[in-house]
């Protein structure tokens, strides 16, 4: 029987940078026989992020989150799931509300405050983390890596994938200012020849978090 994967988008456009990225890893992952469940945290019910009740620090509910909303299905699927891909954009030097939001729940849930077991996450589930931005690939490499840690300790071993330098429109002539920050040729050029190198990547990662 193939593994379960769970392919979670913080970001809200649909068929964009991160949009594609997660779901050409999700396509590789059923390339090797899992099926994807996907979420995509702008069109859920309304969630909020931790609500600091501790309840998933009491013994019958340890490494639950038990604030009931529109996340308690992501969470849910998450935690029985053999992979998970989770993919966001950078806004503003960090990663959407959205993700915050489903990275405090599926964090703190299983953090202990014990220092002989801090973590009570029986299952570890591997994670393929992707982040897109308009900014160059190294730019926030401290805070990829600072969320890779955090994942790998919690949730389960957690590989990475950075797009940066992104397109963010078709035409950049439409805005009602211009954007003199961006040379909108190179960021075309790149779309059209780093992008899709990315996407096979995706793809590979993918199929890889499934033969995991």
């Amino acid at each position: 029987m193939g593994k379960r994967i769970i392919a979670v988008n913080a970001g809200p456009r649909k068929g964009w940078n991160t949009d594609t990225l997660i779901t050409e890893a999700s396509r590789g992952a059923e390339s090797e026989g899992a099926s994807v469940e996907r979420f995509d945290l702008f069109r859920l019910e309304k969630y909020t992020g931790c609500i600091s009740c501790f309840g998933c620090k009491k013994e019958k509910s340890k490494g639950h989150c038990i604030c009931r909303d529109g996340l308690t299905p992501v969470l849910d699927a998450i935690r029985e799931s053999d992979g998970l891909i989770l993919g966001s954009p950078n806004y503003l030097s960090e990663l959407t509300a959205s993700f915050r939001a489903l990275y405090e729940r599926l964090i703190f849930q299983n953090l202990t405050y014990n220092v002989q077991t801090p973590c009570c996450n029986e299952r570890p589930v591997p994670v393929l983390l992707i982040m897109t931005s308009n900014a160059p690939d190294t730019m926030y490499r401290n805070l990829v890596r600072g969320y890779q840690q955090t994942l790998s300790r919690f949730v389960g071993p957690t590989d990475v994938l950075v797009s940066g330098n992104t397109l963010q429109l078709n035409d950049y002539s439409k805005t009602d200012w211009p954007w003199t920050m961006f040379d909108p040729e190179a960021k075309q050029r790149r779309h059209e020849t780093v992008f899709p190198q990315e996407c096979r990547t995706a793809f590979e990662k993918g199929a890889r978090l499934a033969r995991s």
